[in-house]
């Protein structure tokens, strides 16, 4: 191993940090579809030589993949596949097609980039692929294994005409996979340039000292997080869209010689319904180390390099760990509550980082039909909802659980497609009361101006997200039609497909809010008549929820409040650790 100054290892650090952050500006300035374009749903990553992840987001599944081709990857191959279990989990859903290419600087092989995006359609028996009553994959689109798209620089016509052929949306995703295909020859590019700058050796050299230092860094958290005895979690989804839930998740945490093992045993049986969540387990521990990260020490680097400090148990044919061929399409609605028991686990040792549960899952709505000149139209859209409240604040409202995801602009959403958004509002009192209160979900009405088929799929309906250290639980989603032709409204399921809609029909789409952190009565008053203002919080809950009493000014009546935070106070006694607004069935 060539010896990497201090200096130098923090220049490499960052130009690999600006590489990965320049792919995803090369594949937004190529794509077509909104949810790349405009929402940001793609997740790069770059390797080492071994496949492992030196910055990025997801983590590597890189060697699961080379070992299919027996390391027969050569300079200008580049590979696609979107099959979750063809590659053991690396990617979740049929719609994520997944690019991987190998670096090589003067033939010798010195890591990979990697990319993957949500493509809006890959077939399957509904428009946008995820169709919320699939009881296998077999009905949730085309299944690439991994593939090479090029064979040492040459395009593999006949791979791409099958991926092209299979999707309702085939310009969109032939753009959409060519701006993942040059996201990962901008890394290549930037990758080779440090080797040629600083030297190969040392180029690798500084990758694997990268790895050293964070899984140095994450021994350090385990020792202080981590006790050797279990903390447990319970956390549940709504449903599986096909009748059967609520579908119970929960997690053991403890440390065992030094590591930290994450037990999924007691979570239930895989469901019938397409929210089965097949996690690679590389991915499963970074999801562990990006929250202990992020939640006990933002400074250090993500990278693969605690993984072996971390232990995993997925039992076999659980929601988490479901067999073949169970559907998969609408995961995220277990993906995102996964990250829900992380924090009611982590959070018992250390309730002074924690944060409460948000609103859980990955609301999407997808609009298609004909318009006047018989032109197909496919609009798919995610929402967002409240991000919890945490240490530092308020949680945000309307917020994406990812960082760099986005809200597709109204004025892009108009101008290409037959719908006017006629509101966009976080909604009152959605997000649950605390010292810092959680995030609001949000409302979006949308009016359709062609005939059509409506799909969304959404969670926390029946479940709240729960508050933390006394904060209390946040509101729940709902989804309303309002018929045009009759003026009623009709309320809708969280999970609907092909649901038909008529020219000047509203959609009414209302996302879950997040849970409050800390005791609401310890609230600066002002602060909630501010909410009070901004119509976040009415004076009801203003008045219940944080014994604030708000005059018709927006003013704090200040002996009221007094007297009225003394005597909730009384009533209620010690704050608990947590609030969950839920109680499920024997």
């Amino acid at each position: 191993m060539a010896n990497v100054d201090p200096i130098t290892l923090d220049i490499i650090e960052n130009a690999l940090k600006n590489a990965r952050f320049e792919m995803d500006g090369v594949v937004v300035r190529i794509s077509l579809s909104p949810v790349i374009r405009e929402q940001h749903d793609e997740f790069p990553m770059i390797c080492n030589e071994r496949g492992q992840m030196i910055v990025g987001q997801f983590g590597s599944y890189i060697p699961a993949i080379v070992e299919q081709f027996d390391g027969d990857v050569n300079e200008g191959d580049i590979f696609v596949w979107n099959d979750p279990y063809a590659c053991k989990g690396s990617i979740s859903h049929n719609n994520d097609w997944c690019v991987m290419m190998p670096i090589f600087h003067d033939g010798v092989l010195v890591g990979f980039s990697s990319i993957f995006g949500h493509m809006v359609d890959v077939g399957g028996k509904v428009p946008g692929s995820m169709p919320f009553d699939a009881r296998s994959i077999w009905e949730e689109g085309l299944r690439i294994p991994p593939v090479r798209i090029y064979d040492k620089g040459v395009l593999n016509e006949g791979v791409l005409a099958i991926m092209l052929n299979n999707t309702r949306t085939p310009d969109m995703n032939r753009a959409d996979l060519m701006a993942l295909i040059a996201g990962c020859k901008t890394a290549s590019t930037r990758i080779r340039e440090l080797c040629d700058r600083f030297g190969r050796e040392t180029y690798m050299s500084a990758c694997d000292m990268l790895l050293d230092r964070t899984r140095s860094a994450m021994s350090v958290l385990i020792d202080k997080y981590i006790s050797e005895e279990p903390v447990s979690f319970t956390d549940y989804v709504d449903d599986d869209g096909v009748g059967n839930g609520p579908f119970k998740m929960h997690l053991s945490i403890y440390k065992k010689d030094g590591k930290a093992v994450f037990d999924w045993t007691g979570t239930d049986d895989q469901a019938e319904g397409p929210i089965n969540f097949h996690i690679h387990e590389g991915l499963c521990k970074l999801f562990f180390g990006v929250y202990m990260i992020m939640a006990f020490d933002p400074d250090i680097l993500f990278n693969e390099g605690f993984y072996d400090l971390f232990e995993v148990v997925l039992p076999e044919g659980s929601l988490l760990n479901p067999r073949f061929p169970a559907a998969l399409s609408n995961r995220l609605n277990t993906h995102t509550r996964f990250f829900d028991c992380q924090a009611g686990a982590l959070g018992q040792r250390a309730p002074h980082l924690s944060m409460a549960a948000g609103y859980g899952t990955s609301p999407h709505f997808i609009f298609t039909g004909h318009d006047k000149d018989g032109k197909y139209f496919q609009l798919m859209e995610l929402l967002f909802g409240g991000v919890p409240g945490r240490p530092r604040g308020d949680g945000l409202d309307g917020h994406a659980w990812w960082p760099l995801f986005s809200a597709t602009p109204i004025e892009y959403i108009e101008n290409y497609y037959p719908v006017i958004v006629e509101s966009y509002r976080p909604i009152r009192d959605s997000g649950g009361p605390g010292l810092h209160r959680g995030g609001a979900g949000i409302e979006k009405i949308y009016r359709v101006l062609e005939p059509g088929r409506i799909s969304i799929h959404d969670d926390r309906e029946v479940v709240p997200p729960w508050g933390i250290n006394g904060g209390q639980f946040g509101g729940t989603s709902s989804k309303w039609v309002v018929r045009a032709d009759t003026g009623k409204t009709e309320r809708i399921p969280s999970k609907i497909d092909n649901l038909v809609v008529e020219a000047g029909d509203k959609v009414i789409f209302r996302t879950a809010g997040s849970g409050g952190w800390g005791d609401p009565f310890e609230r600066p008053a002002d602060s909630v008549a501010r909410d009070v203002r901004y119509d976040l919080v009415s004076t009801e809950q203003a008045h219940d929820g944080y014994g604030v009493v708000v005059t018709a000014k927006g003013e704090v009546d200040e002996a009221a409040t007094n007297s009225l935070r003394s005597r909730l106070k009384a009533d209620r006694g010690e704050p608990q650790p947590f609030n969950f607004g839920f109680e499920p069935a024997a």
